[in-house]
């Protein structure tokens, strides 16, 4: 296969341009919709009790509030004449929008719940219809239509579940421009740091051209037929900058090299192909396994990043096999022209001496050098031990989004936070004295305010009401009950007390369904631990087959694994030293929370990826220079002489890729793209430069062990950087166009 494409390059480099260039044309036409086309949210899992209750007060009560407005009034006084007026005419206008339904104020109801402590605020609460694309397009057009001056003397604000996410979806679009505008020209700089020419320097972001617009018009059609969320695009963009770069260093590197042995272009070619471009399959590989794996997850969200980080990473590997030797093929020695000052001919494809004696260095005392570093590592691993799990909220917004200053207003200025309650949902009908018993003993539970119910409201045990209560919460086939909480959303009371809910003895033959805000957290939490494990687990053994191929060890597969996830411990841990306990939030500008669930499994997805990226690199040259005879020692030296240079100068224009969403105004995508940064430097430098050279001089022989039967599994199956002894001759084609 590969000498076929290393023909194709050769002999029809023009025509695989022209089509090269048609695709892009054409991926960029349909991935241009892509934006129009995502969603946000999708952080819950379908099938949890919590979704299936929000579900079912949809499709009875008309769906719960997702849409808050608050309401100032300019005299200070909702019930003065003027306010009430304007009120009542907001409520109308609000009515007759086809796309909210369940709309309440404090003007129809006179609930003091809705109507703040100093009176100088109300709330309108409503449910905004449609899947989670309607949703939010309504949400946008109800928002821009009612914000602002309404009225005589009223401010009308947004918030609630819909407001934030058109505020973060926003968010997403304006972060995502300025990392652009950050990684790109810094990526460029470098560039031309690591190649010393433009032409090579350039040729990278081609690819990474490739990979970005591709993978946008594959989430484009996805977001055809299902749910793809709008965040999904950072991790497209950084991704696809870095590992098209990536492949293409990797392979202009080979090829520089190859011409500096006074090799023809042809050959030369032909050479890289065989060796970095069969690397570039198998490192492609590793990295879309461990991004596939968040396929078993059930929330969308981490859904959308699988198949936003399979898409770029395969595209951007054809793009380096096929589109690479093309370029390569046609500008043969051209490809070191425009040679900046700095530059010495030969040096970006000379064997990376510091390296090598680095890696020298180690060999010869592995646990001075080794031990330090690993202490290092496991000490910033630390923070994991107080390590807690929340979700995203309003407060990753910026503190200036409107949205977050409603719900801050809400927590502050109102009698229990009615948008973070806890939702009982019964399907079928219950009679009125179990539903008054059930609500009785909801409002009895610790951290309880109140209970609303069809019956009446409920406190600290008892009806606080004479009377009916809301008959909107009943029905003949359903009943609905609302328990407001005092504890903060999030917080370990919270997520206590949706057990405690649901731990309450239902009436007879009913079946609650548990939702809300809170809910929602403890059933993400128990949905994506439950598959964590198959999902290591799959991480793991397709990791150990595929460095086994490489190796036709059983010793490499555990080393990597064991350094790999020291290196990532590492990395969660600084993260969590700074967005949990709150170092730094003011030099980052972000309000410390508990670590978002979904972010973490995605982090250690995309970082063991890579690092098992960068670990294919390494080892496959160690593998080939060992199989040419070098001792162990020998090999790993010039293995990592040769790539050393190569997988540092990659792992800092990925880590450029990722840094750029510190800038990030959203506080999980700053905890990301920092985290993948950072995790992807500890990896190319403190694992690969030295704790890699250790582990393989105290390993000395046994690292290359195999037990006999697998070893002629490894002689049938293995794969190698190298190129065979006895190479194919050339595949016969026409001459070039």
């Amino acid at each position: 296969m590969f000498d076929r494409i290393a023909e194709l390059a050769i002999r029809r480099s023009r025509l695989v341009l022209v089509v090269a260039a048609l695709a892009v044309v054409l991926m960029g036409a349909v991935g241009a919709g892509a934006f129009t086309k995502l969603s946000g949210g999708g952080f819950d899992d379908p099938a949890s009790d919590s979704t299936r209750a929000d579900e079912l007060i949809e499709e009875r009560f008309g769906g719960q509030s997702n849409l808050v407005l608050l309401v100032d009034a300019a005299d200070g006084d909702v019930d003065s004449p003027a306010a009430r007026g304007s009120g009542e005419a907001l409520v109308a206008d609000l009515r007759a929008e086809s796309a909210l339904e369940n709309v309440v104020s404090y003007w129809d109801t006179g609930s003091p719940t809705l109507r703040s402590a100093d009176g100088g605020q109300a709330m309108v609460l409503a449910h905004v219809t449609g899947d989670e694309t309607e949703s939010q397009e309504n949400s946008e057009a109800v928002i821009d239509a009612y914000t602002g001056a309404y009225g005589d003397g009223l401010t009308v604000r947004a918030g609630g579940g819909a407001a934030v996410n058109k505020d973060m979806t926003a968010q997403v679009v304006d972060d995502l421009l300025l990392a652009e505008l950050i990684a790109i020209p810094l990526t460029l700089v470098l560039l031309l740091f690591v190649f010393g020419s433009v032409v090579a320097a350039v040729l990278p972001l081609v690819i990474a051209v490739i990979a970005i617009v591709g993978s946008f018009a594959t989430l484009s059609l996805l977001a055809d037929v299902t749910d793809v969320a709008s965040t999904a695009t950072n991790l497209t963009t950084a991704l696809g900058l870095g590992l098209g770069i990536d492949y293409a260093l990797l392979m202009i590197s080979r090829f520089r090299e190859r011409l500096t042995t006074a090799a023809d272009v042809p050959e030369a070619v032909r050479h890289t192909v065989r060796t970095a471009g069969r690397t570039v399959v198998f490192s492609a590989a590793t990295v879309a396994i461990a991004l596939a794996v968040l396929l078993l997850f059930p929330q969308y969200f981490l859904r959308s990043f699988a198949y936003a980080g399979v898409g770029v990473v395969l595209i951007a590997a054809v793009g380096s096999l096929f589109v690479t030797p093309a370029l390569l093929a046609l500008l043969g020695r051209r490809v070191n022209s425009g040679r900046m000052p700095w530059a010495k001919p030969g040096r970006s494809d000379s064997r990376g001496t510091l390296w090598g004696r680095l890696a020298a260095t180690v060999m010869r005392r592995p646990a001075l050098t080794a031990l330090p570093v690993l202490v290092a590592l496991l000490l910033t691993s630390a923070p994991l031990l107080g390590i807690a799990f929340g979700m995203a909220d309003e407060r990753v917004l910026p503190e200036d989004a409107e949205s977050r200053q409603v719900s801050a207003a809400l927590r502050e200025n109102f009698d229990g936070n009615d948008e973070a309650a806890i939702h009982v949902a019964v399907d079928g009908p219950v009679a009125e004295a179990p539903l008054d018993s059930y609500a009785t003993q909801l409002s009895a539970l610790d951290g309880v305010i109140r209970v609303e119910a069809s019956t009446g409201t409920y406190v600290g045990g008892g009806p606080a009401t004479a009377g009916p209560g809301d008959a909107a919460l009943g029905r003949p086939d359903a009943q609905r009950l609302t328990v407001i909480g005092s504890a903060p959303s999030q917080s370990d009371e919270a997520q206590r007390l949706v057990h405690d809910v649901r731990a309450v003895a239902p009436p007879s033959e009913a079946r609650p369904l548990v939702g809300g805000r809170d809910a929602q957290l403890v059933d993400s939490n128990d949905s994506i631990a439950g598959r964590l494990p198959v999902a290591v687990a799959l991480v793991a053994l397709s990791t150990f087959v595929l460095l086994f191929l490489f190796t036709g060890s059983v010793v490499q597969p555990l080393r990597a694994l064991v350094l790999n996830l020291i290196s990532l411990g590492a990395a969660v841990g600084v993260m969590t030293w700074i967005f949990q306990d709150g170092n730094l939030a003011s030099l980052l500008g972000f309000t410390p929370q508990p670590m978002d669930t979904t972010m973490v499994v995605l982090m250690f997805c995309v970082a063991f990826g890579l690092s098992m990226d960068y670990e294919v690199f390494v080892i496959s040259r160690i593998k080939e220079l060992h199989d040419q005879g070098a001792d162990t020692g020998s090999a790993v030296a010039d293995g990592l002489g040769h790539t050393g240079r190569i997988v540092t100068a990659a792992a800092c224009l990925l880590a450029v890729s990722f840094f750029a969403f510190g800038t990030a105004q959203i506080s999980f995508m700053q905890m990301f793209g920092l985290g993948s940064g950072l995790a992807i430097l500890i990896d190319a430098v403190a694992v690969r430069g030295v704790l890699l050279p250790a582990a393989m001089r105290l390993l000395g022989r046994s690292a290359w062990y195999a037990p006999r039967a697998l070893r002629r599994v490894h002689g049938r199956f293995g794969l190698s950087e190298a190129a065979p002894a006895a190479e194919a001759p050339p595949v016969k084609l026409p001459s070039r166009v």
